[in-house]
């Protein structure tokens, strides 16, 4: 009762019913014969205007399929075009030359650390083969004598070095530090 004693004074929105009456209801009255004459040639004149446009639409889409098909660009074209232009756009980016910097100097530092890691294993490996001419490793010396011999400390020397040299780099960004962690 309350809510149609407020009437036009209603700030709830409109209900289904409510839209029902509106979009039924006569404005015709409320105009003038020459207000609705104007109103009728205005709508006229717009929904020509639409279809104009949507033919001078149509004609401009079917010329660039026409110019497409003569310049050989389909639409795959233009993906790989999209493709390669987003590409470069990303490589252009700050963050990504910062994370291929850091990718490539840890990359530069594991392969310093692999190839040092290999020359000493290569040069211990030659001192191990001239000690034992003409017996093999396992012949010549037991693993715990092995483990005690100048060679083999200087060795894992040599290792443990380049393991902590690569597991804390000095001039890498944080990122590469988390190496370590593993």
């Amino acid at each position: 009762m309350e809510a149609q004693a407020r009437g036009l004074l209603e700030t709830e929105p409109l209900q289904g019913r409510d839209e029902d009456a509106a979009a039924s209801a006569d404005f015709s009255r409320v105009l003038s014969e020459e207000e609705r004459e104007e109103l009728k040639a205005e709508l006229v004149q717009l929904e020509e205007e639409i279809t104009t446009l949507r033919q001078v639409l149509s004609a401009k889409e079917r010329h660039l399929v026409e110019i497409r098909q003569k310049l050989g660009v389909s639409l795959m074209n233009e993906l790989k075009q999209n493709f390669s232009r987003s590409w470069h756009d990303m490589q252009t980016t700050a963050a990504y030359r910062r994370t291929q910097e850091t990718l490539s100097h840890a990359g530069q530092k594991a392969t310093a650390a692999f190839s040092t890691v290999g020359t000493a294993i290569s040069r211990r490996l030659g001192d191990m083969r001239s000690h034992s001419i003409g017996y093999s490793i396992r012949h010549s010396i037991s693993m715990p004598a092995m483990r005690n011999s100048p060679t083999f400390k200087s060795f894992e020397g040599r290792i443990e070095t380049t393991v902590t040299s690569f597991k804390e780099p000095a001039s890498c960004s944080p990122k590469i530090n988390r190496l370590s962690e593993f």
